[in-house]
């Protein structure tokens, strides 16, 4: 055992994200909260946080000295860049980008709007292509980065009224394996990866009612959602050096559920 492994609830835990500097969008609530509190678990040196939601930044900052909460739209090209720069000036690197922010609009296709449409597009779709077109030359510059992007099953899948939320997260994935070759040229080791998360135990999940996650539940070889802190394992893997020679991979997380 090394003297960066430490003991917490019984079990050791490798301080595998040592050193870096992070950035997780969506970063206040749910799944990229969980994703923040596992890199801090493992020894992670600086989260910054972006969301939209001050309060819950607030209240990370509260609990934790390396974390800086950033109210960012990640659709904002201008001040993505601003961020991005500033990151660099105050840390001189970004080690690993998580895009994680995420919003849904659901409807069938003949009554969703174009409002609805773009609104999602540009959160989900739009908002990955701007963080990582902002630090993915960074971290090809530095000799090493990581990004991981948060899909969906319904983006491998699909599924009846999320049209909109499909095709966004059918589409990272298919930036995440070009990511992974762009980014991989000249000799940089920046690897890119994608999870798949199937049903999680969120917030967003709080306002479907039990019969419409039951059966989903029923589908889960395990008969339940799955839990954020789940999620944020496998990004964590694939944040640190534990998944050195994976890119250009999504990781399905959804206890076998297939929609």
């Amino acid at each position: 055992m090394g003297i960066l492994d430490v003991i917490k609830h019984g079990r050791v835990i490798g301080m595998k994200m040592a050193g870096r500097v992070c950035v997780v969008t969506g970063g206040g609530r749910g799944i990229g909260k969980a994703i923040v509190e596992k890199f801090l678990e493992y020894g992670a040196e600086y989260v910054y946080a972006v969301d939209l939601n001050q309060d819950a930044l607030t209240e990370l900052e509260g609990r934790y000295a390396n974390v800086k909460g950033v109210v960012l739209s990640v659709t904002d090209t201008a001040a993505v860049n601003d961020f991005a720069g500033k990151v660099k000036e105050e840390k001189g690197r970004i080690d690993v980008l998580v895009n994680n922010a995420g919003v849904t609009k659901d409807a069938l296709i003949h009554k969703m709007s174009d409002e609805d449409w773009q609104f999602v597009i540009d959160v989900n779709l739009k908002g990955p292509f701007i963080m990582t077109r902002a630090i993915g030359p960074m971290m090809m510059e530095q000799g090493k980065g990581t990004i991981v992007t948060i899909s969906s099953v319904v983006g491998l899948d699909g599924n009846i009224g999320q049209t909109n939320y499909a095709a966004t997260k059918g589409g990272v994935v298919s930036m995440t394996k070009t990511w992974a070759r762009e980014f991989s040229r000249k000799g940089a080791n920046v690897r890119a990866n994608a999870v798949a998360p199937g049903y999680i135990n969120t917030p967003m999940m709080a306002t479907v009612p039990d019969k419409v996650l039951d059966p989903i539940k029923e589908k889960t070889y395990f008969k339940r959602l799955g839990e954020p802190s789940e999620i944020a394992e496998v990004v964590a893997f694939l944040a640190s050096d534990e998944s050195s020679y994976v890119t250009g991979q999504v990781i399905r997380a959804s206890g076998g559920l297939v929609i």
